[in-house]
């Protein structure tokens, strides 16, 4: 699944700008001007699914149901949108065979009046379902004792729709992510491979348009899918973004250090909340692997075929760290594409491996190896959770840091 995006509701701070004091065009209003017309408009997301919150919550939903009724709205979504995927799927595999190339539509017009047939039935129901996980994971937000007034602040509320990608841009000469831009949902992939080559040579520094599977704004932006575990460590996860907006933990988020520490914080939180979700709500939905063979999964052991992803893409990181900080930068680059090429060989479709995939994929490090290489700071905030005893004392502390340093002083503390 593609990774979270974490923007603290940065709209929001646009209403304190002094509308009279001329503001020198800094780089990101340079590479948003550079993109244009792909910038998405987030701001008027924003209002539109405040407002959709604000109907169901006025309706009273979903209060008024049973649990088991409860249990089914939110298992009746997911029903639905692994039809609508099924025969998204059956479409393009109608207009990918041959044998109806004379006529394609007609050949899929079943399928795609089954399409909209079920997507009537999704938008119906959706928004319950919706009110339902959200209800769900504030039950469980609020065992763990994350609460302001008895209730979680601020409210659990996430929406699902297409979500935009994300210009990601970090500087050459080291692995840093200088700026981000969130872009157009449906950005074809020519387009955005123009985009970043456009960057690239205006800018003198390595872009890339990655997916995200979820979004902190408010509501939080999810991704739609039927994989309830990943479903709920996400709300979850993007919910805890909102919940440390005001502490420094999120304050300093624009330094790489602190974004890494807020971003493994936010990862370790949604997995914990969402398995306890699971476990109480949807118990049989829980991964049926044992306990031993998850974590063997999640520290990316080999597979069948004896390739072990996190440990090359942990290999490729610190190599490509040593070539940067020694300078040779070209070769930095010709030794990561060279990877890539190697990744695909191994059945792994990356399509650019560059300095701005490890800025973005390696600030979650919530689980060893990987894309944050030798990166110290994944590793001290696990560390702090395992000391930690429970989730809300871990909360607690590290959001009050606003600086590695800080984070390095607590774990080097006896015990």
């Amino acid at each position: 699944m593609p990774r979270r995006l974490s923007l603290f509701l940065l709209p929001l701070l646009l209403l304190f700008l002094p509308a009279s004091l001329p503001l020198p065009l800094g780089f990101h209003a340079q590479v948003t001007l550079a993109a244009e017309p792909y910038p998405f408009n987030y701001t008027a997301w924003m209002m539109d699914s405040l407002w959709l919150k604000a109907k169901i919550g006025a309706l009273g939903a979903p209060r008024f149901f049973s649990a088991a009724q409860q249990h089914e709205a939110a298992v009746r979504t997911l029903d639905l949108i692994t039809q609508l995927r099924q025969t998204e799927d059956e479409i393009d595999r109608i207009y990918a065979d041959p044998a109806n190339a004379a006529d394609p539509q007609a050949a899929s017009a079943e399928a795609r009046a089954r399409l909209q047939r079920l997507t009537r039935q999704y938008d119906q129901v959706a928004p319950l379902g919706e009110a339902v996980l959200e209800a769900q994971v504030s039950e469980i937000v609020s065992q763990q004792g994350l609460v302001w007034g008895g209730q979680p602040f601020p409210w659990v509320l996430y929406h699902i729709s297409p979500l935009p990608q994300n210009l990601v841009i970090s500087r050459r000469e080291v692995i840093e992510q200088r700026s981000n831009l969130l872009l157009d949902p449906w950005l074809s992939t020519q387009q955005a491979q123009a985009l970043e080559e456009k960057v690239d040579s205006r800018f003198d520094v390595a872009s890339l348009v990655v997916p995200v599977g979820g979004i902190a704004l408010y509501p939080t932006m999810v991704y739609r899918t039927d994989d309830l575990p990943w479903l709920a460590n996400t709300i979850a996860h993007e919910w805890i973004h909102i919940y440390l907006a005001s502490y420094p933990l999120s304050l300093h988020y624009d330094d790489p250090q602190v974004r890494t520490m807020n971003e493994t914080t936010a990862s370790i939180a949604g997995e914990e909340l969402g398995h306890l979700l699971l476990q109480q709500f949807y118990p049989e939905r829980l991964n049926a692997l044992p306990p031993d063979l998850q974590l063997a999964a999640l520290a990316g052991l080999p597979n069948a075929e004896g390739f072990n992803f996190n440990a090359e893409m942990r290999t490729t990181r610190v190599t490509a760290d040593a070539l940067l900080a020694a300078g040779k930068i070209d070769q930095a680059e010709a030794y990561m594409e060279s990877r890539r090429q190697f990744f695909w060989q191994n059945g792994y479709a990356i399509r650019k491996l560059n300095q701005a995939y490890f800025a973005f994929y390696g600030a979650y490090a919530d689980t060893p190896g990987g894309a944050a290489g030798e990166d110290p700071v994944g590793p001290a905030v696990r560390l702090l959770r395992q000391r930690s005893p429970s989730l809300k004392v871990f909360l607690e502390t590290i959001r009050e840091m606003g600086s590695f340093t800080e984070l390095q002083a607590a774990v080097s503390q006896p015990k």
